[in-house]
């Protein structure tokens, strides 16, 4: 098993140390620099693990077939990460497409 994220999803989650500091969710950069690597390694360590759903139309703009599964990370946020599988040789390949989390996603699952 093999988790493998898109260049743009990866860029995502640098921004997002950056948005969660400017928007005063965090005081420290610091903090917000271990809220997304803990997000990033939660990812990781268990998307195999997760239920996964399949993914609404509205976000077949990040891809076809997807589904999703959550990560919560605090009682306010919860995380949604889409995601394809693939299977490559005996290998199953889980490529990570999108990120968002309940506060602008949730209207649409």
């Amino acid at each position: 098993m093999r988790i493998v994220f898109l260049p743009e999803t990866l860029d995502y989650f640098n921004e997002l140390t950056t948005i969660l500091y400017e928007k005063e969710y965090f005081g420290f950069k610091e903090s917000a620099l271990a809220y997304v690597d803990s997000l990033l390694d939660d990812v990781r360590d268990n998307l195999h693990l997760k239920t996964a759903k399949a993914a609404p139309p509205y976000f077949e703009r990040y891809g076809k077939g997807m589904q999703y599964a959550t990560f919560r990370k605090s009682r306010a946020t919860q995380w949604y990460i889409f995601f394809t599988r693939y299977k490559v040789d005996d290998e199953i390949v889980f490529l990570v497409r999108h990120i968002s989390n309940n506060h602008v996603a949730a209207q649409f699952l």
